[in-house]
């Protein structure tokens, strides 16, 4: 099923953030490697190049998984798991879809400050033009900076949020990260929703 249901994620969901967090992932060990100073100068563009378009790439889903985010419905919480629990969760993932927009265009910002000018190659195919910011050697350090730290932050995020799942998954027994994994998932053991809790349910709709 495309969308979400009442106690599972849609395959919209599904791909959109399996999607995303590979693409987060490509881009921190591109970004590692292309700072390595011994590299190759037309290695070390590539990578540029291509950490350039893989964030872009990023940017697009990530801003599509925000509208997805505040038009779709939530599911219910997995049986079990704590209000503080699942309040934790549900600032995580807002979190995590913001710094999934702000981190990219900041990298966008470092690229458009940049004096060098270099030209933002999408995989070789069109240029993506620069911000209208000034280019100076500050400008570009305080982006870098910030693109480095919200960089950082995510993927300290995205740590935590992989070992929770594992936690729950695992440890506590509830199905935490199946049903991100498998689209139609129904728990056995969901109650019928009483009429405060669909109340609260639609209350809570855009809350991951």
């Amino acid at each position: 099923m495309l969308r979400n249901g009442e106690n599972d994620f849609g395959i919209v969901t599904i791909v959109l953030h399996w999607t995303i967090a590979l693409l987060v992932l490509g881009l921190m060990v591109v970004g590692f490697a292309m700072r390595r100073i011994e590299l190759d100068p037309a290695l070390q563009f590539s990578l540029y190049q291509w950490h350039k378009s893989l964030g872009f790439t990023a940017l697009g889903l990530a801003l599509l998984r925000a509208i997805w985010w505040l038009t779709e419905r939530t599911p219910r919480p997995v049986p079990g798991l704590h209000p503080f629990e699942h309040a934790a969760a549900r600032q995580t993932h807002r979190i995590l879809i913001l710094l999934g927009i702000i981190t990219p265009l900041a990298g966008w910002a470092v690229a458009s400050a940049s004096t060098l000018n270099m030209p933002s190659l999408y995989f070789n195919i069109i240029v993506i033009p620069h911000l209208p910011l000034q280019q100076s050697d500050s400008a570009e350090a305080f982006w870098a900076l910030t693109h480095a730290l919200l960089a950082y932050v995510m993927l300290a995020l995205v740590a935590i949020h992989i070992a929770a799942a594992i936690y729950h998954q695992f440890v506590r027994g509830e199905a935490v990260l199946i049903r991100m994994l498998r689209s139609g998932f129904r728990r056995s053991d969901a109650a019928p929703v009483e009429a405060g809790e669909a109340s609260e349910a639609v209350a809570g709709r855009n809350d991951p």
